[in-house]
């Protein structure tokens, strides 16, 4: 696991950026199985963050057991989070990857704490847990352990098919708390999927994992998420990802469009700029000032969908507002005329406006022990990310420790 003869002295300018004097750095690693991919292994000093929700809002408990992610999606809204180390959101984002190697004997002492609420945690709403080093690292086993153990319910949100490996862990561990799972998959042409996110598994892939998922008798979600405008967004497209993930067994799908920050909108736009020249002046109009398609092309997206999802007979599953994962809730009508909960074409009385996170609804005591410190967040709208409309999924800057 460990790699030892590929190990990186640990000094000076090879060391992690930042962390040259911190004692939970470890060491780096590279190794011709990786070509081009540094691993910095560190001790974690906490496995748990809590992300914020919006306008203070619905929160929700993740876990990053990495930091970067070597599936190179170049859509990826996380990148920005790797400028939070000392690297860019553009290439570092891709090949220098942060593992916390103790993370689950960290996340065990933390769960034993009298103060833990065993409130829902999401994994998979930053970067990858089943990216191809889990292979090596085999933290996964650890923390679904961890997590089962202590009473905790949980998601996972994953592209990567090492999740077969830990379906029995997860069968069992669904027998003493709630476990949601789900695969992501934006692209169902090869050719495509390999230009845009050319480190993933390839689809047929992760549909025989969700088709393995369901034969071990659990559920298992697909998002389809994003949608690339004028390039994933046609019929053809949608009904063949629609088609293929019912075919797999898919209990719920979940789409959104494209959004771009920031610190992803360069790099998205530079792939584009490659593969796709003539849709670069579109994009600069769709969101050259923005972080999330217009309104108008998202409703005409929801409208687009909505009769594909009731042909194939699929429903759409709940996300939550927080993290941005699924939650613990059945689809919602959407296959026959419903609105998507947590699409952004989505309104008033749903999860997302309302400020109810599905996560929570697994844990049916959590209003109670927290109406005395917290507001009703029922009787609370909650306000859009940006003015041009979100999904509602926010990840503030998690911490490395």
């Amino acid at each position: 696991m460990r790699w030892d003869g590929q190990a990186i002295g640990a000094s000076g300018s090879d060391m992690l950026p930042g962390l040259e004097s911190n004692s939970g750095f470890v060491r780096s690693v590279t190794t011709p199985e990786f070509a081009g991919v540094t691993f910095h292994e560190v001790l974690a000093k906490s496995a748990l963050n809590r992300v914020d929700g919006i306008d203070g809002g619905t929160w929700g408990m993740t876990i990053n057991p990495y930091r970067g992610c070597s599936h190179a999606c170049v859509y990826c809204f996380a990148r920005p989070t790797h400028t939070w180390l000392e690297f860019d959101a553009g290439a570092d984002f891709d090949q220098q990857i942060v593992v916390k190697t103790n993370v689950a004997e960290v996340l065990r002492r933390e769960l034993a704490k009298p103060t833990w609420d065993r409130h829902p945690v999401a994994l998979g709403t930053n970067t990858d847990p089943y990216q191809r080093a889990e292979g090596k690292y085999r933290l996964m086993p650890g923390i679904i352990a961890a997590l089962a153990d202590s009473g905790t319910p949980f998601s996972i949100l994953t592209k990567g098919t090492l999740l077969r490996r830990d379906i029995p862990a997860l069968v069992a561990a669904s027998e003493q708390v709630p476990v949601d799972l789900a695969m992501s998959i934006a692209v169902y042409d090869d050719d495509l999927q390999q230009s845009v996110e050319p480190g993933t598994p390839t689809t047929a892939a992760r549909l025989a994992t969700v088709r393995a998922v369901r034969d071990a008798g659990l559920d298992c979600s697909v998002f389809l998420m994003p949608v690339l405008p004028y390039v994933t967004d046609t019929v053809a497209h949608l009904d063949d990802a629609i088609g293929r993930a019912a075919a797999a067994g898919a209990t719920s799908v979940m789409y959104s469009a494209l959004h771009l920050k920031p610190g992803v909108k360069p790099w998205y736009l530079d792939w584009l700029a490659r593969t796709h020249p003539d849709l670069v002046p579109r994009y600069r109009a769709m969101y050259l000032d923005n972080t999330y398609a217009p309104k108008d092309y998202r409703r005409w997206l929801a409208e687009r969908i909505r009769p594909i999802l009731r042909a194939h007979g699929v429903g759409v599953g709940k996300v939550d507002p927080a993290t941005g994962s699924m939650g613990f809730s059945a689809p919602s009508n959407e296959a026959t005329g419903g609105t998507a909960v947590g699409d952004p074409a989505s309104g008033p009385g749903n999860d997302r406006a309302a400020g109810i996170s599905p996560l929570k609804r697994a844990d049916r005591s959590w209003d109670e022990r927290h109406r005395q410190d917290r507001p009703d967040l029922r009787t609370r709208a909650l306000v859009p990310a940006s003015s041009g409309g979100a999904t509602g999924i926010t990840n503030g800057a998690p911490t490395l420790f």
